[in-house]
């Protein structure tokens, strides 16, 4: 079985894109990552696709979309759904189809860092070493042997790590 997992933010330009390509590499065919933002900026952040190339990832083919593409007919049937911004959490959300399981992983906004290019770089790389260890523990889950209120449990407490 392959989980469908969506990553959210308001912008959908540098954290949820970053996670998207985390888990799509983690999740080894297990998990298939998509992103989107409730009001997207229609541009993936330079330094969030410097971020990926520089994990070794492929950072090619990311675009910043509107959740409301996973809200339409004949969009990917969704398992898990994970904000990973404030902003997004307090949002009213569309309505998902399939009732996915939802938790909050916040982690600050490296693109609202200024200073150096080396500073603004360094919180790129901070917010995908997050969300890298966020994941990795997600994908270790025994998710078929959890129950609902488990696997809420578990996935609340790895967004507080």
């Amino acid at each position: 079985m392959t989980y469908h997992v969506l990553f959210i933010c308001t912008g959908n330009s540098a954290r949820s894109i970053l996670a998207e390509a985390l888990l799509n590499d983690l999740g080894k065919g297990r998990f298939k990552a998509y992103s989107a933002g409730s009001h997207p900026k229609g541009f993936v952040h330079p330094l969030a696709l410097a971020t990926i190339e520089r994990l070794q990832l492929p950072a090619a083919d990311y675009r910043s979309k509107s959740w409301d593409e996973f809200a339409a007919p004949g969009a990917p049937p969704l398992d898990f759904i994970f904000t990973v911004c404030d902003n997004a959490a307090g949002e009213v959300c569309p309505f998902w189809p399939g009732q996915p399981v939802t938790a909050h992983w916040g982690i600050p906004d490296p693109a609202a860092v200024e200073g150096s290019d080396e500073q603004r770089r360094k919180a790129f790389t901070d917010a995908a070493l997050t969300l890298r260890r966020r994941i990795e523990l997600f994908v270790s889950l025994p998710l078929e042997r959890l129950d609902a209120l488990s696997l809420q449990r578990e996935l609340r407490a790895i967004g507080e790590r």
